[in-house]
């Protein structure tokens, strides 16, 4: 199989963004009188954008309707001010991209996170790589797991499916993954464990980025 291009999810796989995440929701939550979490807890919160992230986080019954619309309002304001505080490229990830790049494999990042901030977080951390399209979560447009993004960056490059190693860190990515027609690899230094990972598919398991390079 000839690869020519990979798709990354961005938290967890490109940026360590749990710290920056994780504040953003304990302070929201902290506003209206709810528990805070562990930041290590939103490992487990993340990956199936903000309302999920919110259902998960806010106490048994009060996780929908108003409260969580007013919660997902504040986390968005104060996210989009404080999303860099912390958050930086994982140790690896410079040489895995000067490592493809010099392979002539093309790149691209696919994101549950808002379209807006995912384009801001590319492009402010990650500004020394051209990625051939950058895609976060758009209104009305369904989320990973459906494949419908990982398929429209397929055709915006004019690749097909098969051309692609997928790398994510949540059984979200392997199942978009799968449902593209992709190579889903599970990057371990993420947020997610391996038994989520191999349990959703994953074709194969890295332990740090320069392991990708192995594969092809």
């Amino acid at each position: 199989m000839i690869v020519r291009a990979v798709i990354f999810d961005l938290d967890g796989t490109l940026l360590d963004t749990l710290e920056d995440i994780g504040r953003a929701a304990n302070r929201v939550l902290a506003t209206h009188g709810f528990p805070e979490h562990p930041l290590d807890a939103y490992r487990y919160f993340v990956g199936d954008g903000a309302a999920v992230l919110f259902q998960r986080a806010l106490p048994g019954g009060v996780g929908h309707g108003e409260t969580l619309e007013r919660c997902l309002s504040e986390f968005r304001e104060d996210y989009g001010r404080a999303w860099k505080v912390a958050t930086k490229p994982y140790h690896g990830i410079p040489d895995l991209l000067n490592g493809l790049t010099g392979r002539g494999i093309r790149l691209s990042v696919l994101s549950n996170k808002p379209h807006a901030i995912t384009e801001s977080c590319v492009r402010g951390l990650l500004p020394d790589w051209t990625f051939d399209m950058v895609l976060g979560h758009k209104a009305g447009a369904p989320k990973k797991p459906d494949p419908s993004g990982a398929l429209a960056i397929a055709g915006h490059m004019g690749l097909s499916p098969d051309q692609f190693l997928y790398l994510g860190d949540t059984g979200t990515d392997m199942e978009t993954a799968r449902a593209a027609g992709m190579r889903p690899i599970g990057a371990l230094w993420g947020f997610r464990t391996p038994e989520e990972l191999q349990a959703h598919g994953a074709e194969h398991l890295i332990r740090r980025p320069q392991d990708l390079i192995d594969l092809l």
